[in-house]
């Protein structure tokens, strides 16, 4: 049951975003651009026709299933990869260190530090919680001195520090999936259920629920199927003698 839905997940994936990338990427990045010029010309009479060389390198990519010519894609995939390169790894240290850099390095400020009032006195501790965990946690990946008195110390409070840290991101991870699952149960309320059992809808098809009762008849068939299977590998199974 699970590999079934996996590959039915995979499979569909796969084709909504070749859709996607087709509509969004070919169409609007490339044949809109060239649309002004004239295929006999090979567009080269279009406005824009240097973008025919993104479209060679892009074609060349494919002679990766070809055993003889696969050399050939070498030259398109080492050009995208240094370009994706320079680009991603400006904005992975803007976004991933010296942000973080500059939000432990603000300077506290004390005119706050009790709080907001009595419903957030603890507030104005959080610059100093955040730049102590941080030192402590670098304390603690520093092996050129052993973790011991107080800074081993430190370094324990670095690894509580790195578990809440990990946890929190987990729980983030976790919740994220939640609500994905939440978004595509109310797509399925809003849009498969009217279209399939609201016979007033206008956009009713007597397809839809012939689909879902199809869908529901292979799901049935299969767990029946897993079912018979354990039991008969279950009976068939030796006895262990004592």
């Amino acid at each position: 049951m699970y590999k079934f839905a996996e590959h039915l997940f995979v499979g569909v994936s796969a084709g909504y975003f070749v859709i996607i990338l087709w509509h969004n990427g070919l169409v609007t990045n490339l044949y809109g651009r060239l649309a002004d010029g004239h295929i006999y010309f090979l567009w080269l009479d279009s406005a824009k026709w240097w973008y025919i060389f993104p479209a060679i390198l892009g074609i060349m990519m494919f002679t990766r299933f070809s055993r003889k010519w696969s050399w050939v894609s070498r030259w398109p995939v080492a050009l995208y990869i240094g370009i994706a390169t320079g680009l991603s790894i400006p904005l992975e240290m803007a976004n991933r260190v010296n942000r973080q850099l500059y939000a432990m390095m603000e300077p506290i400020n004390w005119g706050g530090f009790i709080g907001n009032g009595w419903l957030d006195m603890g507030s104005g501790y959080s610059d100093i919680i955040i730049f102590v965990g941080t030192v402590s946690a670098l304390i603690y990946f520093y092996f050129s001195k052993a973790h011991t008195g107080v800074f081993g110390s430190a370094a324990k409070l670095g690894i509580w520090t790195l578990m809440i840290g990990f946890g929190a991101s987990f729980g983030f991870t976790v919740m994220a999936r939640i609500s994905l699952l939440i978004n595509r149960i109310q797509f399925l309320d809003n849009n498969w259920k009217r279209n399939s059992f609201d016979f007033d809808n206008e956009n009713f098809s007597a397809g839809y629920p012939v689909l879902f009762w199809l869908i529901i008849l292979v799901f049935v068939i299969y767990a029946v199927s897993e079912f018979r299977k354990y039991l008969k590998n279950k009976g068939s199974a030796p006895v262990k003698s004592a």
